[in-house]
């Protein structure tokens, strides 16, 4: 079981093509992590130990997306939101993710345990 998880939180309602979306979870997981490095190391490190558990799950829109980050923020998970550059499909600053963690899997479910998976 593992004790550590990131959840990828993704737009549904931006319909990227799965190439895109791919590319968007990517940063998200990679740009939280990097968080995580700064906030939270003891955290990282035993989640890259661990395997890096991840989890992409999926909301309607922006709004529900602003406010699972604050209350991520406020938890003090490691978390990042992507916006987008708009060089391809979307708009330039299209919020397109949210991803939490790595942090304790307890603390990450409190947050997203009721989303559905992508």
């Amino acid at each position: 079981m593992f004790k550590y998880k990131q959840v990828i939180i993704v737009r549904t309602d931006l319909n990227m093509s799965p190439g895109k979306l791919a590319v968007q979870v990517a940063h998200g997981a990679v740009a939280a992590a990097e968080r995580a490095r700064l906030e939270r190391r003891e955290w990282l490190d035993a989640w890259l130990v661990e395997g890096q558990k991840k989890v992409v799950v999926k909301v309607k829109g922006e709004k529900e997306l602003l406010e699972l980050y604050g209350r991520a923020r406020k938890l003090g998970l490691p978390c990042e939101l992507i916006r987008d550059a708009g060089l391809t499909e979307l708009p330039p600053n299209t919020t397109t993710v949210l991803a939490v963690g790595p942090a304790p899997s307890e603390a990450v479910d409190g947050i997203t345990g009721d989303l559905p998976l992508l």
